[in-house]
């Protein structure tokens, strides 16, 4: 009897540990098998044992709900591809929403786009070609394009964006972004901003109602870019401030009532024709609701930019390759201080 309750004794004093530390993994995630996979959950993350079938969009729509952000579980881990059998760790939550690293930040340049051309290009627009090899590069280097209410998300400090975002956007309405742009669109899986001054639609070389709202029902962003697209920062000609501030009243406020009523669209954000603003503008763009509005500075956007002067690039017709890639920074290197 002694030697029986000697080995008991052992066996309680060995199987304990592994006992309450069984306990204490089941007591945080449940189980330590989930989906087939050998994982440790917590609170905040997921360890897992990858299999040969997963991959990183797998994983996310897994533990993270949502198949597109497999991006943040190859940055978190520093990968690119998966090798069966690995640990890896899965963030159930943005580790590093405003891009901040010990040797700088994270920018996010805003393309901006006029005219197209199928054939030859000129300062404007763009030939199908040129924007065809554009977008092509973007996929095979690992942009993410990103929709204007991600990146707005990204600069009110409430979301992560991948390290290599980029926004795209049209300006005016040009039928020629319907008919040559968006099939590439389409074809690269992007998303895009259209930023339209109302009274140009229905023109001979502009965007029909109708276009606009099939642009709409497959899932691309309307937006204002006034009613007339005059200069809403510089007073006409013998304008008066009364004429000139009822002037730009309607054209901040005309348009976003009209595509309401035409594609019951709620219009959160403005291009400002020529790029030019001041503060009276601004204020009238705070009264009507307006969240945002973009300039063509040629600058990439920090977290922190003035989200009433945000910058954009505008591509020329005229630019090769190389001017392409001029305007795609992604990282400020800067001594953070």
């Amino acid at each position: 009897m002694p030697e029986t309750a000697s080995i008991k004794k052992k066996f309680i004093i060995n199987i304990l540990p592994i006992f309450f530390l069984l306990l204490s993994a089941c007591a945080i995630n449940g189980s330590i098998f989930r989906n087939k996979h050998q994982a440790f959950v917590s609170d905040d993350f997921v360890i897992v044992k990858t299999t040969a079938q997963d991959t990183f969009s797998s994983l996310a729509a897994y533990y993270l709900k949502d198949p597109t952000k497999g991006w943040q579980i190859a940055e978190f881990n520093r990968m690119t591809t998966l090798i069966p059998g690995q640990e890896l760790i899965i963030p159930l939550s943005p580790f590093n929403k405003a891009g901040l690293k010990a040797k700088g930040y994270q920018t996010v340049p805003i393309l901006v786009y006029h005219n197209f051309s199928k054939k030859k290009s000129d300062k404007t627009a763009v030939s199908q070609n040129d924007f065809e090899a554009q977008m092509k590069y973007l996929k095979q280097n690992g942009y993410h394009v990103v929709s204007m209410d991600q990146f707005l998300n990204f600069i009110d400090y409430k979301v992560q964006l991948p390290e290599k975002s980029i926004v795209i956007t049209f300006d005016d309405a040009w039928r020629s972004a319907f008919d040559v742009a968006l099939p590439i669109l389409i074809k690269y899986g992007f998303t895009a901003t259209f930023f339209i001054y109302t009274d140009f639609i229905g023109g001979g070389k502009a965007l029909t109602w109708k276009q606009i709202e099939t642009l709409s029902k497959i899932g691309f962003d309307i937006q204002c870019q006034t009613k007339t697209h005059r200069n809403l920062a510089v007073p006409k000609k013998n304008e008066s401030l009364k004429e000139y501030f009822k002037s730009i009243e309607m054209e901040i406020n005309y348009p976003k009532k009209l595509i309401k009523s035409k594609l019951n669209i709620d219009c959160k954000y403005l291009a400002y024709p020529y790029g030019e603003t001041n503060n009276l503008v601004i204020a009238l763009l705070k009264k009507y609701g307006y969240r945002a509005a973009f300039t063509i500075d040629r600058k990439p956007n920090p977290f922190f930019v003035d989200q009433y002067k945000i910058y954009r690039s505008v591509i020329y017709g005229s630019y090769d390759m190389d001017n392409f890639k001029n305007n795609l920074s992604v990282f400020k290197k800067t001594e953070l201080k």
